[in-house]
């Protein structure tokens, strides 16, 4: 009874021990939203920067973030030829790296995306099109398929860059081949479950969202032109709105609340958001047996477009009522605070400049492009520089890398390093 009781005890703080890791399992975390739940953190940091917890130095040529999970933390490089996905224990230490792909030589030459944990997988999409699934302890590769020959794709001006999304058993790809524009595959082994044919447009350079919307989950995506939705579970077309690129880079994740849609594109191709309104289609006459019902229609309808806020590359966040990215500094756009619902342009603090953002405990958390860090007190009347510092690189800007905060820390990116700061109060 005593080793019974002993080993339920034990397996019981194995799973308490997991529960409270570290988690941020993908790109702009758990819920793609950008906002970390973190709370107590400094509310000022020292005029050098808060307290440096270590430094990694070997991430390779590259602009991905960090995820974290099960006590390690992934990004990727480039190193020389070939492009690897990097483990590193939460004290700083290699775990393990493996190649997958070549590496990027075209424009921004380097790695692109942040890897995607999930059930002890970590998956990641190179800027080829390759998409591989390493056990995330170890970095053994269970799966890796190319995608574009797979599905009759090309490699676009930018290559891959999309952080790959999970629901459920699929990893999703938005890939604008003729044999698939958006597909599914089993994460557990690589194999089709659905490859939707019926999108019109290419891909972009953004990372899809899922949300639930009429009662269906969808997935969000951004292609070269359009906003589309498709059903996850079938891989069905559900609507689509018109979003065009002034110069092919269509990059930010769309943001969704409340049934509306926001997506914002650099150079001055805008932003603009749409509502998602919901029909009831009626029953097939074959569908009219008992219990059958009837699937929900989707329609857009805009609400507003702008210009003011073109951001680029540097993420956008939704906080009561308000988004918060920065346009295109290119037009003297500093960070812009847009309202959600009219598209009221709140103010523009060009003194912070072009930024890629995270937001957590009431604070945004601003990496620039002129590779400085900043601790910024927003909300709809105005943006506030609390704390800014410029982290000892190596490397000359721009960085293009999107911080990321969890459990007390601050982890940021720059070509071959990563630094991480500690800003629990």
């Amino acid at each position: 009874m005593r080793s019974a009781i002993t080993i339920l005890i034990s397996l019981m703080s194995v799973v308490a021990a997991a529960e409270t890791q570290p988690f941020w399992p993908e790109f702009h975390g758990p819920k793609r939203d950008n906002i970390s739940p973190e709370t107590g953190l400094l509310k000022q940091w020292p005029e050098d920067g808060p307290k440096l917890l270590w430094k990694f130095t070997g991430c390779g040529q590259g602009y991905a973030g960090v995820s974290i999970a099960g006590g390690l933390l992934f990004t990727t490089g480039d190193f020389g030829a070939e492009e690897r996905v990097i483990a590193i224990d939460l004290d700083g230490k290699l775990k393990w790296q493996k190649p997958n792909g070549r590496s990027w030589t075209g424009p921004q030459p380097g790695a692109r995306t942040t890897p995607t944990y999930s059930d002890g997988l970590v998956y990641q999409l190179n800027a080829h099109g390759v998409l591989s699934a390493f056990v995330a302890a170890t970095g053994e590769v269970r799966w890796s398929t190319n995608l574009v020959e797979r599905f009759s794709s090309r490699v676009s001006g930018w290559g891959f860059t999309e952080n790959v999304i999970i629901d459920g058993d699929k990893v999703f790809v938005t890939l604008g081949g003729q044999a698939g524009k958006i597909v599914a595959l089993n994460k557990k082994n690589g194999i089709s479950i659905w490859a939707n044919t019926e999108i019109q447009d290419t891909q972009a350079y953004s990372s899809p969202i899922i949300v639930t919307h009429g009662g269906v989950k969808q997935m969000i995506a951004l292609t070269h032109e359009s906003v589309v939705s498709v059903d996850v579970e079938t891989g069905k077309l559900l609507w689509t709105h018109k979003h065009p690129s002034t110069c092919d880079q269509n990059v930010t994740s769309p943001v969704f609340h409340d049934g509306g849609v926001y997506v914002t594109s650099g150079h001055k191709a805008g932003g603009r958001m749409f509502r998602v309104e919901v029909g009831r289609a009626s029953l097939a006459a074959t569908d009219t047996q008992a219990g059958a019902e009837a699937r929900p229609t989707f329609t857009t309808k805009e609400a507003w477009f702008g210009v003011e806020q073109d951001n680029c590359h540097g993420g956008v966040v939704y906080v009561d009522g308000y988004l918060y990215g920065s346009g295109c500094r290119l037009y003297k756009r500093g960070l812009v605070c847009a309202e959600f619902a009219s598209g009221k342009i709140m103010y523009n603090n060009q003194d912070i400049g072009k930024v890629s953002v995270t937001y957590a405990d009431g604070r945004l958390y601003c990496l620039g492009n002129d590779a400085s860090m900043a601790l910024v007190d927003v909300s709809p009347k105005e943006a506030k520089i609390v704390s800014r510092f410029q982290p000892p690189w190596v490397a000359k800007p721009p960085c293009l890398s999107h911080p990321v905060i969890c459990a007390g820390r601050l982890y940021i990116r720059h070509l071959d390093e990563l630094f991480v700061y500690d800003i629990k109060q």
